[in-house]
């Protein structure tokens, strides 16, 4: 049974990021705990990411609080014309990559706090992120071993291809 309904969430725009830094690092380092011992997903690495992420055009980040605690986040940012995105996904053609800057939502992370999983926190925040966009289209990266990517399908997403970005 889903507990979503207790979820209180917002939207923010970039500027509100950084006054949130140690909530959203804290939630970060929970959700990934098990990644944290490698490179890419330290906190440092983390956080560097993301400061970038929040200069782009069309940031948003959607928060989930749950009795006034942060236990989870999505955010994303539209892609900018020419964006290299696509340049290494095996099966998107050049039409299909072309970027005109309100083409493409870059969905980036989502975040549960461990604790809060599993009771459809992360779903309301995807959709809610999703929900208000203005881009024809959205698109998300997952590691291929990533459990998620199942879930992924289930909530209409639909892999175009593969890409070994790093």
């Amino acid at each position: 049974m889903s507990t979503a309904a207790e979820l209180q969430v917002e939207h923010h725009a970039a500027g509100d990021v950084p006054a949130a830094r140690k909530e959203l690092l804290a939630v970060h380092v929970d959700a990934r705990a098990e990644l944290l011992d490698q490179p890419f997903y330290s906190a440092d690495r983390f956080w560097e990411r993301f400061e970038r992420y929040i200069e782009q055009p069309g940031f948003e980040l959607v928060t989930g609080t749950v009795n006034d605690r942060l236990v989870g986040y999505a955010f994303g940012s539209t892609l900018p014309p020419g964006s290299t995105w696509w340049s290494d996904v095996e099966g998107a053609d050049a039409e299909f990559a072309a970027e005109t800057g309100s083409r493409t939502f870059a969905f980036r992370e989502i975040l549960v706090r461990k604790a809060f999983q599993h009771r459809g926190y992360a779903h309301r925040l995807h959709d809610e992120l999703l929900a208000r966009r203005g881009e024809e289209r959205a698109a998300l990266l997952v590691r291929s071993d990533n459990p998620a990517r199942l879930l992924y399908r289930r909530w209409g997403w639909t892999q175009v291809g593969f890409s070994q970005p790093f």
